[in-house]
C-alpha cells in the first residue's frame, strides 16, 4: 500500500468510533503552525498549509468517504482560503524579515480607521458565507459560516501582526469545539480545545510585545 493510499484509508478505531489518521495528522500540523505563529516564526505558514490540505479532504466527508459522511462546506472552504492567505502571510513575513533581520512581524493593535474598514467587510463576508453554505446544504450553516469567516479574519490579522487576531481565534474555538463534537470530528474538536490554551498564551505574548514596542516608540518620540 502506498503512503498516499494509507493516508486516505487508515483509521483509528475507538469503540464504535472510527477516526481518520489524516484528520489527526492534519490537526497536528495545525497545532505546530499555531506554535510557530506564537513565536513569530515564518515556518508557521508552510506548516499550516500542509495541515490545511489534509483537513480539506476530511471536512468533505461525503465526497472523500470519511466515517462522518457529512459535508462541512465552511470548514472545507476555509482550508482553501487559509492556503491562499497563508501564501500571502508567508510572502509578507519573509519580506519583513528580509528588510528587518530582527523579526518577521511586529505585533500591534489595529487603529480606529482599520477597524472601520475591516468590520463592514467581515459582516458582508459572513452574510455571503452563510447564504452560500446554506444553499450548498452545509450540515450547520450558521456556526459553519462563523468559523469560516473568523478563520479568514484571524489569518489575515496574523499576517498583518494585529494583536486582536488571537481574540478572534478564541471566538472561533468557542463555536468550533461543540460543532465538531456534534459532527463526530473528535480529533479536530480536541485540537480546537488545545488551541484555546495556546491562543491565550499567544495573546498574552503578543500583547506584551506590542506594549514594549509602544513604550519604545513613545520614548523615541519624546
Amino acid at each position: 500500500m502506498s503512503v498516499l493510499n494509507w493516508l486516505f484509508e487508515a483509521e483509528i478505531h475507538i469503540g464504535s468510533k472510527a477516526i481518520l489518521w489524516r484528520e489527526v495528522i492534519g490537526n497536528g500540523f495545525g497545532l505546530a503552525g499555531a506554535i510557530y505563529g506564537m513565536r513569530r516564526k515564518v515556518w508557521t505558514w508552510p506548516v499550516g498549509m500542509a495541515g490545511n490540505i489534509l483537513l480539506f479532504t476530511v471536512f468533505l466527508g461525503a465526497v472523500f468517504n470519511t466515517p462522518q459522511d457529512k459535508n462541512l462546506y465552511g470548514q472545507a472552504g476555509r482550508q482553501v482560503f487559509l492556503i491562499i492567505l497563508s501564501m500571502y502571510g508567508w510572502a509578507t513575513w519573509r519580506n519583513n524579515r528580509k528588510h528587518n533581520s530582527n523579526t518577521s512581524v511586529t505585533p500591534r493593535w489595529t487603529t480606529r480607521g482599520e477597524k472601520l474598514r475591516i468590520l463592514p467587510v467581515v459582516f458582508v463576508f459572513y452574510v455571503i458565507s452563510y447564504l452560500l453554505l446554506r444553499s450548498l446544504g452545509s450540515w450547520a450553516p450558521i456556526p459553519d459560516a462563523w468559523i469560516f469567516t473568523g478563520t479568514v479574519l484571524a489569518t489575515y490579522g496574523m499576517s498583518k501582526g494585529f494583536v486582536e487576531f488571537w481574540l478572534v481565534w478564541i471566538a472561533v474555538d468557542a463555536v468550533g469545539v461543540p460543532l465538531l463534537i456534534k459532527g463526530g470530528y473528535y480529533p479536530s474538536a480536541t485540537l480546537y480545545g488545545i488551541y484555546g490554551a495556546f491562543v491565550i498564551w499567544g495573546f498574552v505574548s503578543w500583547l506584551s510585545i506590542a506594549s514594549r514596542e509602544r513604550a519604545t516608540s513613545g520614548k523615541l518620540g519624546a
